[in-house]
């Protein structure tokens, strides 16, 4: 077994852990009413897109999502909340010395002796959920799921369908696609291009990521015999008969859309599989990108 999958499988005990410690970093995470900006690179970017999608909808308060090295400094936010796994990724370590002294941050992290530990002014230590593997899987997922849970929006149905997801079978003609599109609305935009990411990831496929509502207008051109659209998430009315008219596979989300995104996991170890691709040596990736001074 790789070490992504091994990961992977863990996603359950790593939620349900999680949802329970979110009363305890409850201080150390945004406040109802904060005006909060998220951020991240890669995976941790588009954790950050569901997280503001999810605490804005909740009426929390404003919330944004940026790339770490896309920040618009000159806007104003009450805290600076950082998803990064290693700790070490230099765009978030740059953005949090540069905030220093001028906006209250946080960061979620899975290794406590690495330089976010003094770049930021709190810190939530997921070290159960870390990985060996350089393909993001449970950390980012239990980041969201602690951040789901302080918001109040986990539910133990969650990991019911994480396990249900670990166990149901891929459906039939999915590996063997060629081309894969994600689909999201709302909080579930984010994991749309991370589930595409994924997939670009571990097994080196072309894949497309859109909300759902702007796939019709120009990508589900390249909808065919041999592609396949997954929706994570409710779809919007006849999109699903729409993708079917055009020949390609349409997938529909019925669990969870996190749990969703786990099954999206496994295809991307499936695909790597079936084309003889080691998913934990992905091309030209690092587990953390530490550029040079």
């Amino acid at each position: 077994m790789t070490h992504v999958e091994d990961e992977l499988n863990s996603q359950p005990e790593c939620w349900t852990r999680a949802a329970e410690q979110a009363g305890r970093h409850r201080a150390a995470l945004p406040e109802p009413g904060e005006r909060v900006a998220v951020v991240g690179c890669g995976t941790s970017y588009f954790m950050a897109q569901a997280v503001a999608a999810l605490r804005e909808g909740a009426g929390q308060g404003e919330t944004d999502a940026f790339p770490a090295s896309e920040f618009p400094h000159g806007r104003s936010y009450d805290r600076i909340l950082a998803l990064t796994r290693s700790g070490t990724t230099t765009e978030v370590l740059a953005l949090l010395g540069e905030s220093a002294g001028r906006t209250h941050t946080t960061a979620v992290t899975a290794d406590p002796d690495t330089p976010v530990v003094s770049a930021a002014d709190d810190l939530v230590v997921l070290d159960f959920a870390d990985e060996r593997s350089v393909v993001q899987t449970r950390f980012a997922t239990t980041a969201l799921t602690l951040l789901r849970a302080h918001l109040g929006l986990h539910t133990d149905a969650v990991v019911a369908d994480a396990r249900t997801a670990l166990a149901a079978p891929l459906p039939e003609g999915l590996v063997e696609c060629a081309q894969f599109t994600f689909l999201g609305r709302g909080w579930t935009v984010g994991l749309a291009h991370e589930a595409g990411l994924k997939m670009r990831e571990a097994s080196l496929s072309w894949t497309e990521s859109y909300p759902a509502m702007e796939y019709r207008h120009g990508p589900i051109s390249v909808t065919t015999r041999g592609t396949a659209t997954w929706m994570l998430g409710a779809a919007p009315d006849g999109l699903a008969g729409q993708v079917r008219a055009t020949g390609g596979l349409w997938i529909e989300g019925g669990l969870d859309p996190l749990a969703e995104l786990v099954r999206v996991q496994r295809l991307a170890v499936a695909v790597a599989a079936a084309r003889g691709l080691d998913p934990d040596r992905p091309r030209h990736l690092t587990r953390s990108v530490i550029l040079a001074p």
